[in-house]
């Protein structure tokens, strides 16, 4: 986590093309985290984090960089949709599900470091079962088996397909929410009914992970995940309140689906203040976790929120629409560019596209004008664009030729959009 703003918007440049402004203030958020931890406790207590709220059109990155930050400092993060709660009264999500969620997610990011831990320790006996297994497979063709031999197979991963009966623990019944509350069926009775186990025919490679979970489980100490869990939950967790802008009525609306919006910004309002939410893991304290809200804000402005919850984000973040330079940066540039993505995809089927520089300035400049012209999309303009320009390669790719060079040009992009060259009217390919 010790990384300095400079690093982190070097970290975020990778993957989000512009929007430095909003970069800088979540790597100064960020830092200020570092910074805090290194304070006597006595200190740390007095200091919250500066939520920030960015305002912008939709595919400029806004939710990218907030899960981009979680991702490099590995702290919990959660996404959530502010128009899916509902005031307390009516029947929806509840505002503290956001903080149940991040629980949720820390509770196995805990779980996945201390199964590497543990890995060396269970292997044994994972493999002893593995085994067992392939012996009474083998046993049935073959006269002799040597197992020293099975588990150098093994382990060298050449029967990793080979399909096997193992035993394993039941897991229990999924979640059910009831009027907004969350219930495990499985956890209720768990006290009462000892464990199940039940015969199941997995692969090799799906048996080890299955095999390899449940001894990790067994040999894990839940109660100090679940203090772990929750400690990063409340001191590194990231709740990204997204379309925050559908929640905020005007001032003059008496309806009720305004007074309802109103409704779930107070609500919100004292999760972001810093209270303490139940969970089955334990209570959470929301103090000091870093709340990021966005919205697209066409409608209704920030200064539209109750006055109290824009109290709670004080740094506000203006993300500009995206340029044809900032488009056909997106198109190279970052590290998951779609042009990688789908030059990956299609060599696959022995397909490689190259993609010539002017045919990189021809889509960027068909992407501006299109968000111009029309709904403002953002980067997600240039998969609409993408798919209908690689159509007819990726329907006819097959994979039984030779690797074959495709060159995508100025020309073959112009051909391909021929019908629509002065207008770009990509319409037709949004769902």
């Amino acid at each position: 986590m010790n990384f300095t703003p400079k690093q982190i918007v070097n970290e975020l440049d990778k993957y989000i093309v512009g929007q430095a402004k909003a970069k800088r203030a979540v790597a100064v958020a960020l830092r200020n985290r570092y910074r805090r931890s290194q304070l006597p406790a006595e200190v740390r207590e007095e200091i919250t984090p500066k939520n920030i709220v960015m305002s912008g059109p939709t595919g400029v990155g806004k939710t990218e960089i907030a899960r981009r930050l979680a991702k490099l400092v590995g702290a919990p993060f959660v996404k959530v949709e502010a128009t899916k709660y509902t005031e307390v009264g009516y029947v929806g999500r509840d505002v503290e599900s956001m903080v149940r969620d991040l629980v949720e997610v820390a509770i196995r990011m805990v779980k996945d470091k201390k199964k590497k831990e543990v890995e060396k320790k269970v292997m044994p006996v994972v493999e002893d079962k593995l085994v067992d297994a392939l012996f009474q497979n083998r046993r049935v063709t073959t006269v002799e088996v040597n197992r020293d031999a099975l588990l150098e197979e093994l382990r060298s991963g050449k029967c990793d397909d080979e399909t096997i009966e193992i035993v394993v623990l039941e897991q229990p019944k999924p979640l059910m929410a009831l009027s907004g509350s969350e219930i495990n069926l499985g956890s209720m009775f768990e006290g009462l009914n000892p464990p199940k186990h039940k015969k199941k025919k997995l692969t090799v490679r799906h048996a080890r992970e299955a095999l390899l979970q449940e001894e990790s489980d067994k040999v894990i100490d839940m109660d100090n995940v679940n203090e772990e869990a929750i400690a990063l939950a409340e001191e590194q967790g990231i709740i990204f309140i997204d379309e925050i802008d559908k929640i905020i009525g005007k001032s003059q609306a008496t309806n009720s689906a305004d007074v309802s919006r109103e409704g779930v910004q107070r609500d919100i309002l004292p999760i972001v203040e810093g209270s303490t939410v139940p969970t089955k893991y334990g209570n959470v304290k929301t103090d000091f976790i870093l709340f990021v809200a966005a919205g697209a804000f066409h409608v209704s402005k920030m200064e539209d929120m109750i006055p109290e919850l824009q109290g709670r984000f004080p740094i506000r973040v203006q993300l500009e629409s995206l340029t044809k330079e900032d488009f056909k940066k997106i198109l190279t540039t970052p590290k998951n560019a779609v042009t990688v993505q789908y030059g990956k995809l299609l060599s696959v089927d022995n397909i490689n596209l190259v993609f010539k520089d002017d045919a990189l300035d021809e889509i960027a400049e068909m992407a501006e004008i299109e968000n111009e012209t029309s709904e403002d999309l953002g980067a997600r303009r240039l998969h609409t664009i993408m798919e209908a320009l690689l159509e007819d390669v990726s329907f006819n790719a097959t994979g039984d030729h030779p690797m074959l060079d495709i060159n995508i040009d100025r020309n073959y992009v112009k051909n391909v959009f021929r019908d629509r060259q002065k207008t770009y009217d990509l319409k037709k390919y949004v769902l």
